[in-house]
């Protein structure tokens, strides 16, 4: 009998060594929750039996009990690295086909090829829905939505109308370099440009040259041509190659301050599209110099993804290059009663189950969840020093059962080796 209890001592002890070498391994895993293992005495006893002179059967391993105590939390750079400060776990989709949702404490996450937000293990975060102010539209984890981050917001809108405000100097020349070629500077007397927008939200350069035609004529009017390229695409204008802008003695425009341009499809682009160019009346040709007041047009390019933040409340906003900011869900977080009692999937993953109890869904500061920061990541919860002092304890517990076996043995030797 006392080999058997000698046994299930040694088999308790190497548990024991197990169980805190498999905590010392993932010291450096983010997320992880150590584990110890609990022992129970067994003692086999009857109703004759006398209680004082019952005598012990060993040990055996009640369990090995998962410690949910809080990692430390470090920060990173990556806004999508997320950490529950309190209780909780991040809701995944290993599948995204499946119903199956894991929890997790590892909130290392980024975006995959399809712009969705996933674990190291490809696990998609878990969102609940939420309208364009940012309130939530569903609860419950069964209503959660894996977190995919639109790669573009809005629509292209091509650009119709250009508006200038300038001045040209009445003091001007004319150009002394002959015809008009935009490649040479001594053709024309200025020049300014401007951002246009395609059919397809392109953003293209528009530049406007302006050249001095005549000299005041016995009414003061003054002539001006305006050549207007996209790109290498000139602007026509009723089939000519420029508009003419006439101003009169006073330096006020009185002539071409409005033009709409002949259908254009500027280089790379997939459709045409027509301009008004439009100078107004604070369009003027005074003695100061060459000047833009002002300029301006309509039109809108598709916002491209720049950007991706995650705020204390859990909600999921996406930035774009064209202004706009999208919310585009709320993190969820799922507590339990009895985290203790979650299956260990591996890869830090966990399952709930009948001794858990099921998921409390909710969002940071809710149902009992802990509160989220962005920016950070939770730590192993390991203490190294504590595991190698364990260790040893558990080294020694088994050395002292086997000495109890071993003399065991050497007892069991020696009545053998009795003569009579």
């Amino acid at each position: 009998m006392a080999f058997y209890t000698s046994l299930s001592g040694l088999q308790a002890s190497q548990t024991d060594m197990a169980t805190i070498s498999h905590n010392l391994a993932n010291v450096a895993t983010n997320g992880f929750k150590k584990s110890r293992t609990e022992f129970a005495d067994v003692i086999a006893s009857n109703l004759t039996s006398s209680p004082t002179s019952a005598v012990g059967s060993g040990v055996l391993v009640k369990g090995n009990i998962q410690q949910f105590s809080q990692g430390n939390l470090v920060q990173s750079a990556n806004g999508l690295d997320l950490a529950i400060s309190g209780d909780g776990f991040f809701a995944v989709k290993p599948n995204p086909d499946a119903a199956q949702v894991d929890y997790t404490r590892n909130g290392a996450f980024s975006v995959n090829a399809d712009n969705e937000v996933v674990d190291s293990n490809g696990g998609r975060l878990q969102v609940y829905p939420v309208d364009g102010s940012g309130a939530v539209v569903a609860t419950g984890i069964e209503s959660t939505v894996s977190l995919r981050l639109p790669a573009t917001s809005g629509t292209a809108v091509p650009t119709t109308t250009v508006n200038y405000s300038l001045n040209l100097s009445s003091s001007a020349g004319l150009p002394s370099g002959g015809a008009f070629s935009r490649f040479d500077p001594s053709t024309y007397n200025n020049s300014t440009s401007t951002t246009v927008y395609d059919t397809s939200g392109n953003p293209l350069t528009m530049t406007t040259y302006f050249r001095r035609e005549t000299t005041p004529d016995a009414a003061g009017n003054t002539n001006w041509s305006a050549y207007s390229f996209i790109g290498d695409q000139a602007v026509t204008v009723g089939g000519a190659d420029h508009t003419t802008l006439t101003f009169n003695s006073s330096g006020q425009l009185t002539a071409g301050g409005s033009s709409t341009s002949d259908p254009v499809t500027p280089s790379g682009s997939t459709g045409a599209q027509t301009i008004t160019l439009s100078y107004g009346s604070a369009t003027t040709q005074l003695a100061s110099p060459f000047n833009v007041a002002s300029r301006s047009q309509n039109g809108a390019a598709i916002g491209q993804l720049q950007g991706v933040t995650v705020d204390a409340k859990g909600l999921v906003k996406a930035s774009y290059s064209n202004g706009d900011v999208q919310n585009l869900g709320m993190v969820a977080i799922a507590n339990f009663s009895n985290p203790a009692g979650l299956r260990q999937l591996g890869s830090g993953y966990w399952a709930q189950t009948g001794l858990s109890g099921a998921p409390v869904a909710g969002q940071a500061g809710s149902n009992g969840a802990g509160s989220l920061m962005s920016g950070t990541l939770e730590q192993s919860n390991v203490d190294i020093t504590e595991e190698l002092v364990n260790l040893i304890a558990a080294q020694r517990n088994f050395q002292a059962n086997s000495k109890a076996l071993d003399t065991d043995n050497q007892i069991s030797q020696t009545i053998i080796n009795l003569r009579s």
